[in-house]
């Protein structure tokens, strides 16, 4: 059973991952960045041509930042090794329903109903096993694809508000700076690498 893992982001992952960026131009996830809809193999084969055009360097590069960026969450299973706490099967289904959805109005009570538990007690074994309270679980997952899609993307803050599952740009972006410590204007010249 799967387990998610967050770690924070140290300067040498930025670095990391601005250098993949550019080594890697259009390698952006162009029809969708709906799981169900990239994750098909017609565009793993196109993904795959892409990989045999690069250069022999690039591709080692590539492959030595990737190894270096899993390497860490590596080190985090291995240290958490021991640890006997399972993610139930629904609260695995509600995660990846949610990271599927976040552009819809996704409430606690339509997970819990998913779930076929209480809304009470879904929201306290999410808790337990995901350290977020169901809500509190969505706005940092939209936060985190708003924080994809302003990296790479054009799409303007109302386009991505609305894509990441807010209706109000204002309220986006209060949530936006509460997570982030950043608007999302700052977000984005902070991390405007072209």
């Amino acid at each position: 059973m799967r387990q998610p893992l967050k770690l924070k982001a140290t300067e040498l992952t930025i670095q990391n991952i601005k250098q993949l960026l550019s080594i890697n131009p259009n390698r952006k996830i162009y029809r969708s960045d709906n799981p169900i809809v990239y994750e098909q193999n017609i565009y793993y084969r196109e993904y795959q041509e892409l990989n045999n055009r690069q250069s022999d360097a690039v591709f080692m590069q590539t492959q030595g930042i990737l190894l270096q960026l899993l390497s860490q969450f590596l080190a985090l299973v291995d240290f958490k090794k021991g640890s006997s706490s399972k993610i139930p099967s629904v609260i695995l289904d509600a995660i990846r329903f949610i990271q599927i959805n976040l552009s819809a109005d996704i409430k606690v009570t339509y997970l819990a109903k998913r779930a076929n538990l209480q809304a009470d007690y879904f929201s306290r074994i999410f808790l337990k096993h995901s350290g977020e309270r169901p809500l509190q679980y969505i706005q940092a997952r939209r936060i985190e694809r708003a924080q994809y899609l302003i990296v790479t993307t054009d799409l303007p803050f109302s386009k991505i508000a609305e894509v990441t599952g807010f209706q109000d740009i204002h309220y986006f972006f209060k949530v936006f700076k509460k997570q982030t410590q950043m608007t999302p204007r700052e977000y984005a010249l902070k991390n405007h690498f072209v």
